[in-house]
């Protein structure tokens, strides 16, 4: 009973630090957070949003060099766990270069499609499912692929299918087809 009840606090904290240090938006009326320097516009679609963030120009890149623009500004709904330049950039030396030649297409889009589970999972939606898993939520990519998402103290953890794990520095960001957590290291599929 304890157990549940210190898993229900933190819980608690942790929704109201998305909330209300993250953008969520909703009743209180909040705006979505700025991404990369740029307003992000709930009335826009991921695409539309996502190449005005001078955070994510590799991704933005890499989405159009997959061909994943048109199915990005579809309808959806998506939830995007969306990388930044940084992330891309602390890959080993080549990776990104090598993974945006033509012939390497199939792999970027695996890469890609990795970070987008199909479905409107906000912060509130996410911590319901961490909570009903007992601290952990598989989700299912629309790559195939499984994420986990967990807790450490009010962060959410995104844990790839090599172990490495990603923190969500701003969730709640969204879209007319989805929402976007931005992410500060890249997943990468087993």
């Amino acid at each position: 009973m304890k157990k549940k009840l210190a898993l229900a606090l933190s819980l608690s904290v942790l929704l109201g630090a998305c909330a209300g240090g993250m953008g969520m938006q909703g009743s209180g009326g909040m705006s979505n957070p700025m991404v990369g320097g740029a307003p992000m516009y709930p009335t826009k679609d991921i695409i539309d949003n996502a190449v005005n963030s001078k955070d994510h120009t590799t991704l933005v890149a890499a989405v159009k060099a997959a061909g994943l623009v048109d199915t990005l500004k579809g309808p959806g709904p998506f939830t995007v766990f969306a990388p930044t330049n940084a992330a891309f950039a602390a890959l080993p030396a080549g990776t990104v270069d090598t993974l945006l030649k033509p012939e390497n297409k199939g792999t970027l889009t695996t890469v890609l499609t990795y970070h987008v589970v199909p479905g409107k999972l906000d912060a509130k939606a996410l911590m319901g499912l961490i909570a009903q898993g007992g601290g952990r939520a598989m989700l299912k990519t629309a790559s195939g692929g499984t994420l986990t998402a967990t807790t450490n103290g009010s962060m959410v953890m995104i844990t790839d299918a090599k172990g490495g794990t990603a923190t969500v520095t701003t969730a709640d960001v969204y879209q007319s087809n989805g929402v976007i957590h931005v992410v500060n290291k890249v997943l990468l599929p087993g």
